[in-house]
């Protein structure tokens, strides 16, 4: 999320965390390229008119250099003309301000599932079947009380497929910056995330490698 107002960056941080998502927020142009420059981001929320690097200029070395972000262009420019040079500059989505968040919420996982993040809608394995649209998972026939790391961990692991993920890159990707990186927080929700899934268990414990999903 790139938004110089910071008001505004942490008050839609915190929405969108307790929707589920991991988010790292930016407060200008330079700071964005700099968290592009080491981590992964499947969504950039951006701000048109930022300071130090201009928001224009962010997406277009997004396009350049990040092919596997999609950008969701958030701005106070919301004239039709704006648009056009919005959507002409690469990004995948526009969405003037004002704007009702749950729109905005919907608008970035439509942009999360699409092809290039390899990651179909539905993920299935044996009886177990994750819908990342709906944020719904069931097993056997039955419905899974998931928290929204859980739900997150789940489908981190079910996109993988048989290669295991290190805890690393599931704190990486489902939690953000303000995750502990030298706590047990994976472990924990994975342990819980096993109990919620019953028997037999399909989660396992790859030694130096991480977790991933596999036949019981």
């Amino acid at each position: 999320m790139v938004e110089d107002y910071a008001l505004l960056t942490r008050t839609i941080g915190k929405g969108l965390r307790q929707e589920g998502m991991a988010v790292d927020l930016a407060f200008d142009g330079d700071e964005a390229l700099d968290r592009l420059a080491v981590n992964r981001y499947e969504v950039v929320v951006l701000d048109r008119d930022l300071p130090g690097t201009h928001g224009d200029e962010v997406c277009r070395q997004i396009v350049a250099h990040h092919q596997t972000s999609r950008v969701l262009m958030l701005t106070a420019s919301g004239s039709l003309q704006d648009r056009i040079e919005g959507l002409g500059l690469g990004a995948d989505d526009y969405l003037p301000k004002p704007f009702e968040f749950a729109e905005l919420v919907a608008r970035i996982r439509a942009l999360a599932r699409r092809p290039t993040t390899l990651v179909p809608p539905v993920l299935r394995s044996g009886d177990l079947t994750v819908d990342s649209g709906l944020r719904v998972a069931v097993r056997g026939g039955r419905r899974l009380d998931l928290s929204p790391k859980e739900f997150g961990v789940l489908e981190c692991l079910l996109a993988a497929g048989t290669r295991p993920v290190p805890a690393e890159e599931l704190l990486e990707r489902v939690w953000d910056e303000a995750a502990n990186p030298f706590t047990t927080t994976v472990k924990s929700t994975v342990k819980r995330l096993r109990a919620k899934l019953g028997e037999p268990p399909i989660v396992q414990t790859v030694r130096e490698g991480g977790y991933r999903i596999g036949t019981p």
